[in-house]
């Protein structure tokens, strides 16, 4: 049975007054939230289990959401208390409802046609992540990708410099020596690109960020009908 982790603690501060009484996730885009659309999209590629974690206005999540059953899911939720933990920490507090074999992890607050029923169930390293082409807000990218593998830096001859989507596929490994707590996983990213174990795709269709209300009307024009 497949499991997946939705990040969905985030505070929302850049998509103020709107997250001030709704959490960012819980944004309606073609009238349902956002955070819906994933687990709709999860459902329809076979995950049966998926974890929720939550920090601001916490509570809303299961108000809106319930169990899961209305989509064929199992919701379970992992609050982090008022103050999130980061990726890192976040990932690493939900690991106790997350089953032994790698998870899908996707971030809330994106809104893309990525297929995750093609993602590796299984990947070669810790980790497996999509990439996308550099949009404008973040010209520089995050790694390089060549050959499956990411890189840091400008990678090896004919690697190409791309922009982590918000959606891969994890083993428990890549967190489950830190200590609880607060904590980024992009040293984890680095740490497993060192030890050759951190593989890519790359990605080509439609994939928005929802970070501001003038994304998230962006969105809902591009989406509409």
């Amino acid at each position: 049975m497949r499991h997946a982790l939705i990040l969905a603690a985030g505070l929302g501060e850049r998509m103020r007054p709107l997250t001030t009484h709704t959490p960012k996730p819980l944004l309606e885009v073609n009238g349902k939230p956002l955070i819906v659309h994933h687990i709709e999209k999860l459902a329809a590629a076979g995950v049966r289990y998926i974890v929720v974690n939550t920090s601001h206005l916490a509570q809303q999540f299961p108000e809106r959401l319930g169990d899961g059953s209305r989509w064929g899911v199992r919701l379970r939720y992992s609050y982090e208390g008022p103050t999130p933990l980061e990726t890192g920490g976040g990932m690493l507090a939900a690991l106790p409802l997350l089953g032994p074999e790698p998870f899908i992890v996707v971030s809330a607050d994106i809104w893309s046609d990525i297929d995750y029923a093609a993602l590796p169930h299984e990947p070669e390293g810790v980790a497996h992540l999509v990439m996308l082409p550099n949009p404008a807000f973040h010209a520089a990218g995050d790694f390089a990708l060549a050959g499956g593998k990411l890189y840091e830096g400008d990678g090896p001859e004919g690697a190409e410099r791309l922009t982590f989507g918000n959606v891969g596929v994890y083993r428990r490994e890549i967190v489950a020596r830190e200590a609880p707590g607060r904590f980024k996983l992009l040293p984890m990213y680095q740490r497993a690109i060192a030890e050759g174990a951190l593989t890519g795709e790359r990605f080509d269709g439609f994939w928005r960020n929802v970070g501001t209300p003038a994304q998230l009307d962006e969105l809902r024009l591009s989406v509409a009908g």
